[in-house]
């Protein structure tokens, strides 16, 4: 798989060999991944991920929220190295993993905070927000709206039922004030990248959310 990655990732693919390596050992021994994944940590997980780099522009600060194992953060940060990217995990064995992951791999455009997206509202504003399997997008944009500039973008990957889980969404969307939002194709089916992502914009006073469901 490494060699039909090497399009994709070009002069990064020992880097994300590096990674690969790292989720497939100490990934699945503390739990982040399971034992199932290993085999296809490149399809379904690197691949998978290396397509939402396509809407995220050089220069640009990114949260990458509920990070876990670090997908799609990582995935970005090390094809992305003129994006900075912040890796958001408030459990303590992805964030040491994350912290980890980030040394071993020598990524100076990355930084670990162990926190959930609630914390830090009124902290720090970012250009986009990244998120993949973790909420629905009514809560995920709860959490990711008042962390963006005006006119960031929450970009959350999702699968086939994208459009109607943004759909469902839509009041939420609204309370929250944003400013608009669609499904995005991304990536290749040729080199495994396709995929779809729900983009968020953010208006000019996200509310945030009560403090449940937390992340």
């Amino acid at each position: 798989m490494t060699v039909a990655a090497a399009p994709v990732f070009g002069d990064a693919l020992a880097q994300v060999e590096a990674y690969a390596a790292l989720l497939a050992g100490p990934g699945v021994e503390r739990g982040l991944i399971g034992p199932r994944e290993t085999p296809r940590l490149w399809e379904r997980h690197l691949l998978n991920c290396a397509g939402v780099s396509e809407l995220v522009d050089d220069g640009q600060v990114v949260l990458d929220l509920g990070s876990g194992a670090g997908l799609p953060g990582l995935v970005l940060a090390i094809l992305r190295p003129e994006v900075q990217v912040v890796l958001v995990e408030p459990l303590l064995r992805r964030a040491t993993f994350l912290t980890e992951a980030v040394e071993a791999l020598g990524l100076r455009n990355t930084l670990v905070r162990r926190a959930r997206a609630e914390d830090l509202h009124g902290t720090m504003l970012v250009d986009a927000v990244t998120a993949r399997a973790v909420a629905p997008v009514d809560r995920l944009a709860g959490w990711a709206l008042p962390l963006l500039h005006p006119g960031g973008r929450l970009l959350a990957l999702k699968g086939s039922k994208a459009a109607e889980e943004l759909a469902a969404a839509g009041p939420a969307l609204r309370r929250l004030g944003a400013r608009s939002s669609r499904v995005v194709e991304v990536g290749s089916e040729d080199l495994g990248t396709q995929g779809r992502v729900v983009v968020v914009e953010a208006g000019t006073s996200p509310t945030p959310p009560t403090r449940k469901g937390r992340r």
